[in-house]
């Protein structure tokens, strides 16, 4: 059975896209934690990070790395990276900008974004 990120990935879910290659794909969290939250997913459908084929896991970091230097320009912010493992079984890295409410972090308020305003988010943040 495919997981909501393999269904994203695939077109079956709507979702807001930022940046796709062969191997990776960065869509916007509909769990904004802070706004411009998102994820890097690899285009394979692996539970863990560290489980990921070499080809992969280079291509998923190298995504992470260049979407993060495209945030942090766009959104005048640190972007922190977040590793879970555990909230859906495929592997992901979290990018968070940064806030200098630091306990925000750490609790799980979310940004409330609706759909126009997260389609305009994922057009100002889009990496082509």
């Amino acid at each position: 059975m495919s997981t909501i990120f393999t269904k994203i990935i695939e077109g079956e879910i709507p979702s807001y896209k930022l940046y796709e290659d062969d191997k990776t794909c960065v869509f916007l969290d509909l769990d904004q934690s802070e706004r411009g939250h998102c994820l890097v997913v690899p285009k394979t459908e692996v539970d863990k990070l560290y489980d990921l084929p070499d080809d992969y896991y280079l291509a998923v970091m190298q995504t992470a790395k260049k979407m993060s230097e495209h945030l942090e320009k766009k959104l005048n912010t640190r972007i922190l990276w977040k590793v879970i493992g555990v909230d859906v079984p495929h592997a992901h890295i979290h990018l968070l900008p940064f806030s200098e409410d630091w306990s925000k972090m750490h609790s799980h308020d979310p940004v409330e974004l609706s759909p126009e305003e997260m389609s305009a988010l994922r057009d100002q943040l889009k990496l082509d």
